[in-house]
This record gives C-alpha cells, structure tokens and sequence, in this order.
C-alpha cells in the first residue's frame, strides 16, 4: 500500500508565496509520474502541475509561470511552489501517484485572501 501525506497548506494573501509538500511512503513512486491535484468548493478536482519519471513538467495554463513542481528523490517529497497566489488558487490540494493516479493523499488546504 502506497501512503502519500501532504502538508504546508495555510493561508496567505494575495501577491504571496507557498510551498506544499507530499511525502510518499515508496520511492520507486518517488521516481515515477507524479501529479498536484486541486478541488475548490463546488467545483470539480482539477490537475495542476505534473512532472514526469524523466523529470519533465507540465502545468495547467492557470498556474504557469506561477507554480514549480519538483521533486527530492532521496526524500521521497514532491513539492510544489506557488508564487503570485490569487484568490482563485484557493482549493484543496492533493498529491497523486503514478499517471495517471491510483493513490491519492489527504489533501492541504490552501486559502488565498484578497
């Protein structure tokens, strides 16, 4: 059974930074396709950053420019670093593994104030 945990969330005003993380309980999901995931109130879970076994990226047009996923093999932690955070951003925020997912974590709770 594969654990993954977030944690970092809070709350921060708009124009501020954050970075979440995920800790995964199996590195070779360390090392595979890894996703962020977020779902805001009544609305439908949305990706948002993705990076790929060779360590590719890809982001949702929302969070480019924004976001960085990344990754620390030896931890077995996926991060992902918010810039700029707009209210929009507000959601829970879930880590997710492989690609496409079969385990998910608890969710962080992210809130951006205007």
């Amino acid at each position: 059974q594969v654990q993954l945990a977030e944690s970092g969330g809070g709350s921060v005003q708009a124009g501020g930074a954050l970075k979440i993380s995920c800790l995964i309980s199996k590195d070779t999901y360390s090392r595979a396709c890894m996703s962020w995931f977020r779902q805001a109130p009544g609305k439908e879970r949305e990706p948002v950053a993705t990076i790929n076994g060779d360590d590719s990226t890809i982001y949702a047009d929302s969070v480019k420019g924004r976001f960085t996923i990344s990754r620390d093999k030896i931890e077995n932690t996926l991060y992902l670093q918010m810039h700029s955070l707009k209210p929009e951003d507000t959601a829970m925020y879930y880590c997710a593994a492989p690609c496409p997912p079969n385990y998910w974590g608890q969710g962080t709770q992210v809130t951006v104030s205007a």
